[in-house]
């Protein structure tokens, strides 16, 4: 084979690797539009959402609210990149011995993130779609005691 044969195969070889570890990494990068504190606002006060970026395959999040200055945790979520897949890992307090679950992502876009565990008692589905760049809908869905089931929360970016 002739030298240039082998400098063009190489440089195609290189070039095909390099996209494909890109793409390895972009799937996390997809979902940093969530980096930030968000809010939903119901009668009974509002519940917060808060997302910051851990390190280049994590962003880590936990779900919220005040009572007057202390701050209640119900549930914190990891959002790993591992290998070639993306996990939402909620871990909700009083739920599942306080053990984790994971759910793969379905569906990832610039403005769409969707995760499943269809072996999880509710939800089943996870979902968050941008709406604008301050707001979003964050919705859980699946069947809970045979009957499909659906929540959505509006929310509103009150920090980056």
């Amino acid at each position: 084979m002739r030298t240039g044969a082998k400098f063009f195969i190489t440089v195609v070889g290189l070039i095909i690797f390099n996209a494909w570890t890109i793409k390895q990494k972009k799937d996390i990068q997809k979902a940093e539009w969530l980096v930030g504190t968000w809010e939903n606002k119901t009668q009974k006060g509002s519940i917060y959402e808060s997302w910051t970026k851990a390190d280049n395959n994590e962003l880590s999040g936990k779900s919220y609210s005040m009572r007057g200055k202390d701050t209640i945790v119900f549930e914190n979520i990891r959002l790993v990149q591992e290998n070639k897949k993306l996990f939402y890992i909620p871990t909700v307090k009083n739920q599942n011995e306080g053990l984790p679950v994971r759910f793969v992502a379905k569906a990832i876009s610039e403005n769409q993130l969707v995760f499943e565990n269809p072996q999880h008692d509710f939800p089943q589905i996870i979902a968050y779609t941008k709406i604008t760049s301050d707001s979003l809908i964050a919705e859980i869905s699946g069947t809970k005691n045979g009957q499909k089931r659906e929540q959505t929360f509006p929310m509103k970016r009150v920090k980056r």
